[in-house]
Parts: C-alpha cells; sequence; structure tokens
C-alpha cells in the first residue's frame, strides 16, 4: 500500500514537473491554455480538458481552450449548476461522478449527447483570486480522490500563475510597443484640422497595431445626441449598414465612460445583431468612449476574427487613443466649424456687396473708429479708388465730401443719439457748386449699440439746378402775368384819353396846339400798342449766353383775325 501510494506520489511529481516546464516555455497566454488541456488528459488520465477564463465586464467564465470535447458541447449555455459555478467563484474546487443522470440545470442534453459522466471542475486562481476554471472530464464514471484532486489543484495554481505572468510580460511588451505606436498616432492626428483625415488615421492605424479584423468610429451627433457612424475600416458594408446599435447594453455602459471587453460577440446579450456579427465572421469586440477634454462625444470599436482576451494594457493603450482621436477630432470639428463660419461670412459679405454694387449711389460702411470697412463700385468708380485705397482709411481722408469738421459731425451725431441722419451740403469740387444729399444710418447690435453706420450720398446738383430753373419760371410767369393785368387795367382810361384828345384835335384852331395834342395822340397810340402787346404775351423761353447769363424771349398767341 506504501509503495502503491509512493509510486502515484512520484507520478503526481514527474506530471507536475513536466507540465511546470512545459508552461515556463510558453510566453503566450493561450499557448499556455492550449499546452495544458492537450497534456493533462494523457497525464492525468482523463478523457477532455477545458480552460474558461473570468471575464469580468459581463461575471461570465469564457472559453479559452478546449480538447477531447465537441464545439457544440462547447457552446452550451450553462456550464454547471448553480452550486458549483457558486463554490468555484468561492476558489473551491468540486469533483462529480454521473453528471449525465444527476442533471439539475438546463444543459444536461448536450452533456448526455457527449456521453461525459464525471467532471473535476477547478478554479484557476492567482493572488486567491479566481481568474478562471480547469475542468477534467470522462466518458466513464469515475471518482476524484482528495489526492488527485489536491494536486490538479496544484496544477491549476501553476497554470494560473504561468497564464498571468504571460500575461504580464505580453502587457509589458505590447506597453513599450504601444508607447511607441502611440507617439505616431498622436503625432498624424494632431498634425491635420482635417475631420475626415484624423478619422481614417485612426480606424486605419489601430488594427494594425493591435491585430484586429476592424475598427469603427461613430460619434454623437450634437443636435439629436444620436450615435452616427464617421469612419470604419476592414468590414464590409452589409455589416455596416445592419442597423442602429444605439441601445446595445453595451453602448449604454461605454456612454457612462466605461470600456467594455466582449470575448465572444456571437452571444453575448451586451451587443445585437449576432446573425450579422456571424456572418461577418466577428469573434470579440472591444468597445471604448471617445472623450474630449469635457465630455464624451462618441464611441470607438475594435473588432476580431478569433476569440480574444483584450488585456488591460490593450485596453489602456485602445483607450489613450480614443482620447487622443477624441481631442484630436474635437479641433477638427471646430475648425471646420470655424471655416464655414468664414465661408458663411464671405457669402454673406459677397451678397452685401453685390447688392450694394447694384445701386445707383455712392455707399459707404464705417466702423466706430471712423475706417471704411465697405464700398460699392459706384463709389470706387466715382471718386476714381482701388478698393484696397478706400477699405481701412480714415473717414475724412477717403470721403470727398467730408470737409473736416461738418462731416464728423453728422457722424458723431449717429452714434451719439443711435438714430438716422439726413445731411444735404453744397460744395464747391473742381471749380464747380456740388449738392449732396447724405443718409447716415446706424446698425444697431443686440446690446443697442452702434456696431457699423451705412452712408449713402446722392449727387443731385442736377435736380437742384432744376429747382432753381423751375424757381425763376415760376417768378417770370408771375411778372407776367402781373404786367397782362395792368395792360388790361390800363386799356380802359388810355382809350378815353384817347378818344377825348382826337375829339379836341378837331375843336383846335391854332396850328401849335394842334400838333401838340397830334404829339399826344401819337404817344397814346404808341402806349395802346404796347398794352396790346403785353395782353399777348403768354409765355416765355430762356437760353445761354455769356458765363451764367441766361437770355429770356416772350412768347406771343396768335393775333385775332
Amino acid at each position: 500500500m506504501i509503495k502503491t501510494e509512493t509510486h502515484k506520489e512520484q507520478g503526481f511529481l514527474k506530471v507536475f514537473q513536466e507540465v511546470t516546464r512545459l508552461i515556463s516555455m510558453a510566453h503566450d497566454p493561450q499557448e499556455v491554455m492550449d499546452l495544458v488541456v492537450r497534456r493533462l488528459p494523457q497525464l492525468l488520465e482523463v478523457d477532455a480538458a477545458t480552460i474558461r477564463l473570468l471575464d469580468e465586464g459581463s461575471d461570465t467564465f469564457l472559453l479559452g481552450a478546449a480538447y477531447g470535447v465537441s464545439d457544440e458541447y462547447l457552446s452550451r449555455a450553462t456550464i454547471d449548476s448553480h452550486e458549483v459555478m457558486a463554490e468555484l467563484k468561492q476558489g473551491h474546487p468540486t469533483a462529480r461522478n454521473d453528471i449525465d443522470i444527476s442533471c439539475d440545470h438546463d444543459s444536461c442534453e448536450y452533456i448526455q449527447r457527449e456521453g461525459v459522466k464525471s467532471a473535476l471542475s477547478l478554479p484557476i486562481l492567482y493572488q486567491k483570486k479566481v481568474i478562471g476554471i480547469l475542468r477534467l472530464l470522462t466518458r466513464q464514471s469515475r471518482t476524484f480522490p482528495e489526492q488527485e484532486i489536491g494536486f490538479a489543484m496544484s496544477l491549476t495554481e501553476q497554470v494560473g500563475i504561468a497564464i498571468t505572468k504571460t500575461r504580464f510580460y505580453n502587457e509589458l511588451e505590447s506597453q513599450v510597443k504601444f508607447l511607441q505606436e502611440l507617439t505616431q498616432i498622436s503625432r498624424l492626428v494632431n498634425s491635420t484640422l482635417d475631420l475626415d483625415q484624423v478619422l481614417a488615421t485612426i480606424v486605419e492605424k489601430l488594427p494594425t497595431i493591435m491585430g484586429v479584423k476592424g475598427c469603427t468610429i461613430r460619434l454623437l451627433h450634437p443636435a439629436t445626441n444620436r450615435l452616427e457612424m464617421a469612419a470604419a475600416s476592414g468590414l464590409s458594408d452589409e455589416y455596416l449598414q445592419r442597423g442602429s446599435i444605439s441601445r446595445e447594453d453595451s453602448i449604454f455602459k461605454v456612454l457612462k465612460g466605461e470600456p467594455v471587453s466582449i470575448y465572444d460577440a456571437t452571444t453575448d446579450p451586451r451587443v445585437d445583431y449576432h446573425e450579422a456579427i456571424r456572418k461577418e465572421g466577428i469573434k470579440s469586440i472591444l468597445v471604448l468612449p471617445i472623450r474630449n477634454e469635457r465630455e464624451i462625444i462618441g464611441v470607438l470599436r475594435l473588432l476580431t476574427t478569433e476569440h480574444h482576451f483584450f488585456t488591460p494594457g490593450e485596453i489602456s493603450f485602445a483607450m489613450t487613443v480614443a482620447e487622443e482621436g477624441g481631442n484630436a477630432i474635437e479641433k477638427a470639428r471646430l475648425y471646420r466649424k470655424i471655416t464655414l463660419l468664414f465661408n458663411q461670412i464671405e457669402e454673406h459679405e459677397r451678397f452685401l456687396q453685390t447688392i450694394m454694387d447694384s445701386l445707383w449711389m455712392q455707399l459707404l460702411v464705417l466702423s466706430t473708429d471712423k475706417r471704411v470697412v465697405m464700398a460699392n463700385k459706384m463709389f470706387l468708380q466715382t471718386q476714381r479708388l482701388k478698393e484696397s485705397e478706400a477699405l481701412g482709411g480714415a473717414y475724412k481722408d477717403v470721403s470727398p465730401w467730408s470737409t473736416g469738421d461738418a462731416a464728423d459731425l453728422a457722424l458723431d451725431q449717429v452714434f451719439a443719439g443711435k438714430a438716422p441722419v439726413a445731411v444735404l451740403e453744397q460744395l464747391e469740387l473742381k471749380n464747380k457748386t456740388t449738392w449732396f444729399e447724405r443718409h447716415l444710418t446706424p446698425i444697431i447690435d443686440d446690446n443697442g449699440e452702434v456696431e457699423f453706420v451705412i452712408e449713402a450720398v446722392r449727387d443731385i446738383t442736377d435736380q437742384k439746378l432744376l429747382e432753381q430753373e423751375k424757381m425763376e419760371r415760376m417768378k417770370l410767369q408771375g411778372v407776367i402775368e402781373m404786367a397782362g393785368t395792368a395792360a388790361h387795367q390800363l386799356n380802359s382810361p388810355l382809350f378815353a384819353a384817347l378818344g377825348s384828345a382826337q375829339l379836341l384835335k378837331d375843336d383846335l384852331e391854332s396850328a401849335d396846339l394842334v400838333e401838340d395834342l397830334e404829339m399826344i395822340i401819337r404817344n397814346l397810340k404808341n402806349i395802346a400798342d404796347l398794352t396790346r402787346e403785353m395782353t399777348a404775351v403768354t409765355g416765355f423761353t430762356s437760353q445761354e449766353y455769356v458765363g451764367d447769363a441766361r437770355i429770356v424771349e416772350l412768347k406771343r398767341g396768335a393775333k385775332d383775325d
């Protein structure tokens, strides 16, 4: 009996040494798990072995490696009963026999079809923390003695150490690589203010660095607060157009600032569209928030074609890239907004300039410091100025009708009174009297202050000359009408005097008196002819003469037959 026990212990020691030697040579967690599940069945005389690792995000044990069982068995929903799983999470191994008969959960059918009779379930520990489960399965009923269980636990501790150490080693190696790549990505995304280029850099570079199938970026629309696809790589259009993901549990968590790592995306309830995920060949997904300095602005997703546990180092690196990208995206968005705003301003200025140029009056737009900020084509052509000569210039230097104090006084009135001012000015320009009608109108800002003043100027010299000529016509017409009235009033006494003189002439005998009376009669007739001419005048015309003098020619009506 003692020899048998000693022989078994020596066998255990040999197996332990071989397993520890093998796992010490592995440098990848997956390689460690694959090695363990393939070697232990031979060494411990069992039919199959599986390793599942704890996914803290979903608090479930996800398949890491398996040997000796079918994919159908591995895909069952329930690993074991609630009691067994609770014991394992507490760090206690469990051994059960005839599990195909005494089955009390919803996966019994899978166990029976697989032909599994006995199972030894062992927690994989690291520093007293459960990180996974090792299960040894047999297709013959078997009882696992305490000695075997204790030995198996020792092995699982070594497995836990190996998995953790290789994880640490890989993470350290990855962090060095990630640090180098992060510097490059940071330089690339911050080297441009083109939003599309920033997004394309992230979705193209990140999958290559992390060895994943594809990457997507969805940004929250500022108006609707809905996620909209902004950039993607490595994925088909059919998959990208599968529908909205806004209601996925993973998205809710990520929008709160928490990264979500999904090992089996084809079944995990935290994501939707499982059929589309299977068709695309996606196995694992890492979902990360994209934030700027103030808030979360979007979601970044990394997708793999192989089942993959995203390590803390990988998640930290991807989070850093997402945050760096978020700041770059925000700067690019801001630049795009500023560019759009400037384009709109330029478009409005062009529209305003077109309107101003279409007006047949001279227009100036003045700033609060009395400088010209806009001038229309009529002003520039009339004053024979280039736009560069007018814009930015002082009002008193650019304005030809500005005569110093008078012009500034009108402008000051507008700024002070915040109300339009109209000015009529007569100026001597180029030895010629010129009349200008100036309208100064303030543009009021949201605070009620004058922001700009628009001055519209019309040359009304021709209008003023027409008005003056009209006044002269009216005056002369009045004189003519008064002369006609006076002539009409003179006619009656004139004809009476002329008749009396002619009668008196017939009674005179003195030749001298007759001669004098004839002279009087002639003069009275001349006066009668003059009054007749005066009453016949109906209007006048004028024509230019020397200098500013004009000749007036009277118009007469037709003589009576």
